[in-house]
């Protein structure tokens, strides 16, 4: 009987976005199976298009599914017998796309990397009867007895905080693959043991939860937010785990890296670990989903269409039935919301020692005027005694020398002749350079009084580094930030400056920590202002060793309060109040439409009213590149997502199909004329 393959084409267009049906030849019929590459025939025999098949059925359940009665176009080729593309991420891809009104070819190719020819061949020749290490899980440390345990081994979905300190793992001694044993003497002595490895306590907690995982054969897919944080997770998984049972997807491997740990995810249980492609990864019998710090930038996707790590962990939690927890120190507004539904559960450490905030607000009584110093007395001498015997951590909001440069002369703001941004130093003495494109201001003249030297204002990671210097000599100064990463520094006396989320590591944690320039961090403009400092506030802190102090310098309020008490919870809550009050995500679902306006406001026509709650704009789009260019912003309830969704889905293919190739000879297609983006918060930057 004839058999029919279902493809997904590998196209942006959104018109594209379904599954086509195509005759498999005699041929090919044993190499094409669900998952694998084929190229097959698009309108003519001569313009071919990559696909993934995702079913094979009966020529006559295909039929019955179908009204087409002609003749189906035959498969042209099978690029490759080796499976990529596994059934649960298909579905996975589709739900994703849905529901952000996207195209579910965008999503593959963050779920399914190029063709690598050696991967493939390595798998293929794989032997079928080597099995990884067992492994057996123990209690997670720090937490209620049984608690998370429980979580894990029944598919519960938690709101977890983390160990709020460096932890020593212990590796554990991990059987090897069955071999013949043959006796041997007892050995004189017993021999030592390894030396544990020190990591944060958020990666301990989530390397204990994911073994428990493992250890019931089932995968486990962590996402975390930057490679520093790949680095930490391997480093607790690994001491708890065999290497075999580790799987890294990171943005920084190689394409055949990627094809190779896309297959041993295939294979075995394992743990899947990585950013925001980590969750697209292909697991053996899923069994627990965890993303650690949800609320950073990073999980946010710079490409169509846009979803959130976040909002794919709970698409595929709702679809495979695994455990989900998000794991964090200060949560989400979004994970809040989600407490306060009781779909989430709050898990705390128990009886665990917290960071010793110290707000040196709260102490200006007994310092005076000196606790409006950038580094007030008490923070001061803290730090100078614990650089005694320990590293301290200073972190600061700016990286370079200061944080602007103004005119000698007349105090005028220094811009950058090339693109109107503000110019800066890395270090003293160095060229003046724009902090937006990065052009040197050689010559520079002051527009106002024609004056051509600049002066520092502010101090960066730089600046406060040569201070420090100065005040602690014969002591070690440290500066970690973008341009010079570190991962962990030596457990020995020294001074480390840091920018915000580039704190490098410490084995034990640092004997004090100095929380700087809060001031300036919240003073950004920003729905997320205040999610984004705590979250920095708190990752610094955790990073201390138990018993150490950490003062958070020119901050006082309900802020403070809330470090100080290390009720993180509070702010989420009353923050998730103001944005219920005033109608702001995530308290509801925002589109974001963009385009021409009259392809916006037939857009916003097609909702109608029973569907939106309220409809911001259109208003014109003053950066957009494209002339007459509007925006909207649509506020609905999550009740309505999938009908909004469809809806402005449907509209992007009418106005994608009626486009019409340019004038003059030209092959190229104009622009689009409407763009949908759903639950982006940015547009309320502006507010």
């Amino acid at each position: 009987m004839p058999v029919v393959a279902r493809v997904v084409l590998d196209s942006p267009l959104p018109q594209l976005d379904r599954l086509f049906d195509y005759r498999v030849p005699a041929e090919l019929e044993d190499d094409c199976v669900p998952g694998v590459r084929v190229k097959v025939p698009l309108r003519t025999g001569a313009r071919m298009s990559d696909a993934w098949v995702v079913e094979v059925v009966a020529a006559d359940a295909a039929d019955a599914d179908t009204t087409f009665a002609g003749e189906l176009s035959p498969v042209e080729q099978v690029v490759s017998p080796v499976p990529v593309l596994a059934p649960e991420i298909w579905s996975l891809a589709r739900a994703v796309a849905d529901r952000a009104a996207g195209v579910a070819s965008d999503v593959l190719r963050l779920a399914v990397p190029p063709r690598q020819v050696r991967a493939e061949k390595a798998w293929l020749a794989r032997d079928p009867e080597w099995s990884p290490p067992s492994v057996t899980a123990g209690p997670v440390a720090g937490y209620a007895e049984g608690v998370l345990e429980a979580l894990v081994t029944d598919h519960g979905r938690a709101a977890v905080a983390a160990l709020p300190h460096p932890v020593a793992l212990h590796p554990v001694a991990v059987a090897p693959s069955p071999v013949a044993l043959h006796p041997a003497p007892a050995p004189a002595a017993p021999e030592p043991g390894p030396d544990p490895v020190w990591v944060p306590g958020w990666a301990a907690t989530i390397a204990q939860a994911a073994a428990h995982a493992v250890a019931a054969e089932q995968s486990a897919v962590v996402a975390v937010p930057d490679f520093r944080d790949v680095t930490d997770l391997e480093r607790a998984l690994l001491a708890v785990l065999p290497v075999e049972r580790v799987v890294r997807f990171d943005a920084k491997q190689t394409n055949g890296a990627r094809a190779k740990a896309l297959l041993q995810a295939r294979s075995h249980a394992v743990v899947a670990i990585g950013n925001r492609t980590a969750m697209y990864a292909p697991a053996t019998d899923l069994g627990l989903i965890v993303v650690w710090d949800d609320g950073d930038a990073s999980f946010v996707e710079p490409r169509a269409p846009y979803v959130h790590t976040r909002d794919v962990a709970l698409v595929r939690a709702a679809q495979s039935g695994a455990g989900l927890l998000f794991v964090s120190h200060a949560r989400s507004t979004d994970v809040q919301r989600l407490v306060e539904l009781h779909w989430l559960d709050e898990v705390a450490p128990y009886r665990q020692p917290t960071p010793k905030v110290i707000p040196t607000v709260q102490q200006g009584g007994a310092e005076g005027f000196a606790a409006q110093a950038r580094i007030p007395s008490t923070a001061w001498r803290a730090a100078r005694e614990a650089s005694q015997h320990g590293p301290v951590l200073v972190q600061v909001a700016s990286p370079g020398f200061g944080t602007g440069l103004v005119c000698a002369e007349c105090g005028e703001r220094a811009h950058c002749r090339v693109c109107g941004g503000p110019l800066g130093q890395p270090h003293r003495g160095a060229t003046p350079q724009c902090r937006f494109c990065g052009a040197l201001a050689v010559g520079f003249r002051c527009p106002t009084c024609g004056n051509g030297t600049v002066k520092p204002v502010g101090q960066g990671a730089q600046r406060t580094a040569d201070e420090l210097g100065r005040a602690f000599p014969g002591t070690r100064i440290v500066v970690a930030d973008g341009s010079r990463p570190l991962d962990e520094v030596p457990a020995r006396p020294s001074v480390v400056v840091a920018t915000r989320g580039a704190e490098p590591n410490v084995p034990g944690g640092y004997a004090c920590v100095l929380l700087l320039d809060g001031e300036r961090m919240l003073a950004r403009e920003g729905l997320r202002v205040q999610e984004d400092v705590l979250r920095f506030w708190t990752g610094a802190a955790a990073k201390g060793a138990p018993g150490s102090e950490v003062y958070l310098v020119g901050i006082g309020g309900r802020l403070a309060t809330a470090m100080a008490t290390w009720r993180l919870d509070v702010p989420a809550h009353d923050e998730l109040v103001d944005r219920r009050a005033l109608h702001f995500p995530p308290a509801v679902r925002v589109a974001t439409l963009t385009g021409t306006d009259d392809a916006v406001t037939a857009a916003v026509e097609a909702l109608g009213d029973t569907l939106v709650g309220d409809v911001l704009g259109p208003v014109p789009v003053e950066d957009d590149p494209v002339p007459g260019t509007v925006r909207a912003i649509v506020r609905f309830p999550y009740a309505h997502g999938a009908e909004v969704a469809a809806t402005l889905k449907a509209e992007v293919i009418r106005r994608s199909s009626t486009r019409r190739v340019l004038p003059g000879g030209n092959r190229r297609r104009a622009a689009p004329t409407l763009r949908v983006r759903l639950d982006d918060a940015e547009p309320f930057a502006e507010v």
